[in-house]
């Protein structure tokens, strides 16, 4: 039975803007210095006849989301952005009302062959992965919910219920879900405040020597004056994961400094995770890395709050991969290969113990996955595509309606601030950081809140 919430689509609309770097981010052994924003503007209306418009913007991050060495990286990007016009005309041609949730459920179908007839149209030599899928409909996604909830008149997380939906999660999941709606694992407002995960990249200065070509543009250049200046209490450490000597030293380094930098501040108690952007051959390496880290800097070890996807993002390619071990003595996280919730089933079975969240996957994707997170009682994060201004939002936004998530990773103002200059005057406790946090209370507008 429909509700007289449920929306279709009038009109749609999407663009691309470039987004270029103030310095290089290197992960996983690849190196970002620009990036491109996916922005969906979208008109729908109600069963109603009332009418309102939502907006949605995401990174293209083609670098992250299909890192591979049969496509360039510069027809990944091409691939992307075409698959997102693609998906875009697809959601138009919905020809049923609903919830957002049900829509994109419904589109998503259409994902797969989508991705195979664009990479033939462009005569690429493979089809566009599932995660790099998501990532490109991410921003329609997004805009779907942002203009359910202004139509309606309310905070789309606040729209999670069965007033609103017209299916119980055991329709999106299994039936462990049976009789279960998002707004039990979903806040009705948002934390008044969250820490930030900032992130140290592999190349990221740690202290003034390091420094080859200053940027002089008047924000921190190195991981001790990003600790002055915003009162950082938790890092984000980008690691090789195939050199475990470096990964080592890098640790120990950046404890060095960080210790030095927040004992001049006063602080006591600050925070690490490790990524190593599935680089590791297998979990050895990461029980090795973690004895290494406890043997020679004991206060590195209990800092480490949690891991980053250790090893291959193909889980059914890499059976052995697993995490036990590794999540007996830190919590290790699903994060590239989360793009469904088989995928999420596979992982815990592998031994994670953690999951992830990104909106970049698309908003449906991230409440699922939140959902089944805390049902099996996994560790959560959030984390972001170097996303900035309303993309970072976003992502926020949906950090602080977990009710287990406890961070929030925010490094668009590192590497490409200039998109938060026109939401940094509105928001700006989002913005101008000082203690280590962000004001996430803020965040509690119609539509996904901003």
């Amino acid at each position: 039975m429909s509700k007289s919430s449920d929306i279709r689509i009038v009109d749609a609309s999407i663009s691309f803007e470039p987004c270029p770097f103030r310095t290089p981010l290197k992960f996983g052994g690849r190196v970002m210095s620009e990036s491109r924003l996916i922005n969906v503007e979208m008109t729908v209306e109600n069963e109603r006849g009332d009418r309102a418009t939502g907006f949605g913007s995401m990174p293209v991050g083609h670098i992250w989301a299909w890192p591979s060495g049969a496509v360039e990286p510069g027809d990944a990007e091409k691939a992307m952005m075409d698959f997102s016009e693609r998906a875009l005309k697809l959601f138009g041609l919905i020809p049923e009302s609903g919830h957002p949730l049900h829509l994109v459920f419904y589109v998503s179908a259409e994902y797969h062959h989508l991705g195979k007839t664009v990479s033939e149209t462009l005569k690429l030599a493979e089809p566009v992965p599932p995660l790099a899928q998501l990532v490109a409909a991410s921003p329609i996604d997004a805009a779907l919910h942002d203009a359910y909830g202004r139509v309606n008149g309310v905070n789309s997380y606040n729209a999670l219920s069965d007033e609103f939906m017209n299916h119980d999660l055991s329709h999106y999941l299994d039936e462990q879900f049976a009789g279960e709606y998002l707004d039990q694992y979903t806040l009705r407002e948002p934390k008044e405040r969250m820490p930030l995960y900032h992130l140290v990249g592999a190349i990221d200065p740690l202290t003034d020597a390091d420094v080859e070509s200053p940027v002089g543009d008047k924000l921190p250049e190195t991981l001790s004056e990003w600790i002055a200046a915003d009162g950082l209490t938790h890092l984000k450490i980008k690691l090789a994961g195939d050199d475990l000597d470096w990964d080592i030293n890098r640790v120990i380094a950046i404890d060095q400094v960080a210790t030095e930098a927040q004992a001049a501040r006063g602080c006591s108690e600050w925070f690490y995770s490790t990524d190593f952007n599935e680089k590791c051959e297998n979990e050895q390496y990461v029980l090795n890395f973690l004895a290494k880290i406890q043997e020679q800097r004991p206060e590195a070890y209990d800092r480490i709050q949690y891991i980053e996807q250790p090893t291959h993002r193909d889980l059914k390619s890499h059976p052995d991969n697993t995490m036990h071990n590794v999540a007996k003595k830190k919590p290790v996280v699903i994060d590239e290969s989360l793009v469904d919730y088989d995928a999420l089933l596979l992982a815990k079975e592998q031994g994670y113990s953690g999951v992830a969240l990104k909106a970049c996957k698309g908003q449906t994707e991230a409440l699922f996955a939140a959902a089944a997170a805390q049902k099996f009682g996994l560790f959560l994060c959030v984390q972001d595509l170097t996303c900035p201004g309303y993309s970072f939002l976003h992502s926020a936004s949906l950090a602080a309606r977990i009710p287990t998530v406890a961070g929030i990773e925010g490094n668009g103002r590192q590497y490409c601030p200039k998109p938060n200059k026109k939401w940094a005057h509105q928001f700006p406790s989002m913005f101008d950081i000082t203690d280590g946090t962000v004001g996430t209370g803020v965040l509690n507008g119609i539509g996904l809140g901003f």
